[in-house]
């Protein structure tokens, strides 16, 4: 058992003008707070992704973790009622009269709960010569009980036809049927905040976005994506899913940890204002960087332009064409096939494994070179 050493932190009054605060001593990183008139000490480390204790908001005798709200007694460590199993070290302080000290090692240690891992986390085994699963997503938003045409849901349905007759396995989300949060910038917090899984699937299990990291990290081998052209962009609801989706994109920022692997996606873009080309170079640069690729002319898209507001006549147009359902029935024919390819060449399926070479690449530090005299 290690022997007992005090540590001065500083004066009362020193004390009074910072909590609370964090300080590292030896290999703990202590957090300080005051509690009815009296200094208290835990660790600044949470349990639950070890986010800054110091840094949360404090209520009574708890504080919240400000990455994902998991509270602590900054007296016991211990959890709130129902919680208490859980518990980070408690450190002892005495105020003296040169100062206040605390005591190393904590007096009570920490207590960690094994909890039932997501399964998102879990293996999620193909069988061999299975047949390829392709997924489509819409994005357009729409009131169900006031329904209208959706020119972008309508070639991913002649998409998704097609798609059953090349006997593949399919699935269909619409996301304006799925009831999921907003993504709460836990990124902006830390990039270690921003986990997978999503710390938000983690708490709240009505949240069914679940759906979708369950589709496009373990299920599919073929997305096709679908939006509308709004104001220049893609839909508000492909935004508010994209902005979930950095938690897994963020794997490889903080972790090196590639989640998707020899997948295909393809897009399909429509809308009554011309602005194709920069949506689809954005999706393009977004679900790269998640790890997706793309069979030769992996979107098609259609838009009457910047000067055709009469978007009845667009609506008419798009049920009029045989030739855009084609496009439709073609795009997930080439998505299919570019994946079969890719299964069938081990050589390039090992090549895709590999360690990915990070410099160039988000979040990558560049050793800085040395200077030289000139």
């Amino acid at each position: 058992m290690s022997a007992t050493t005090w540590h001065r932190l500083g004066t009362k009054d020193e004390l009074l003008a910072r909590v609370p605060f964090a300080i590292k001593i030896e290999r703990h990183r202590i957090a300080v707070f005051l509690h009815e008139g009296r200094f208290t000490a835990i660790s600044d480390i949470c349990n639950h992704k070890g986010g800054p204790l110091s840094e949360g908001r404090v209520r009574g005798e708890f504080v919240m973790c400000p990455w994902h709200g998991w509270e602590y007694s900054v007296l016991t460590g211990k959890g709130p009622t129902g919680y208490d199993e859980e518990q980070v070290p408690v450190f002892a302080v005495e105020e003296r009269a040169d100062g206040v000290y605390v005591s190393i090692p904590p007096v009570m240690p920490r207590k960690l709960i094994k909890h039932k891992p997501s399964h998102l986390l879990e293996e999620h085994a193909k069988t061999p010569g299975a047949p390829p699963r392709v997924l489509f997503l819409s994005t357009t938003a729409m009131d169900e009980g006031n329904p209208r045409f959706s020119t972008s849901d309508a070639l991913l349905e002649h998409a998704l036809g097609r798609a059953k007759e090349l006997k593949v396995d399919t699935q269909l989300i619409k996301l304006r049927q799925l009831n999921f949060k907003h993504c709460e910038g836990n990124y902006s917090k830390a990039s270690h905040a921003c986990t997978w899984p999503c710390a938000i699937t983690e708490r709240d299990p009505e949240d069914q976005l679940t759906a979708v990291y369950e589709g496009l990290v373990h299920w599919a081998d073929v997305v096709l994506i679908s939006t509308p052209i709004r104001w220049g962009n893609a839909s508000s609801l492909y935004y508010k899913m994209v902005e979930r989706l950095n938690c897994v994109q963020n794997q490889v920022t903080i972790h090196n940890k590639v989640l998707i692997m020899n997948k295909v996606a393809a897009f399909i873009i429509t809308g009554g204002q011309d602005n194709i080309q920069a949506v689809a170079g954005s999706m393009f640069t977004f679900w790269s960087e998640l790890g997706f690729l793309f069979p030769p002319f992996a979107f098609i898209a259609h838009s009457r332009g910047w000067d055709a507001e009469d978007m009845q006549n667009n609506v008419r147009q798009v049920k009029a064409s045989e030739a855009l359902r084609e496009a439709s029935r073609e795009l997930v024919e080439r998505a299919v096939e570019f994946w079969k390819i890719l299964d069938r060449d081990n050589a390039m399926m090992g090549m895709m494994e590999k360690p990915m070479e990070r410099a160039g690449r988000k979040a990558n530090p560049l050793v800085m070179p040395e200077e030289v005299e000139v």
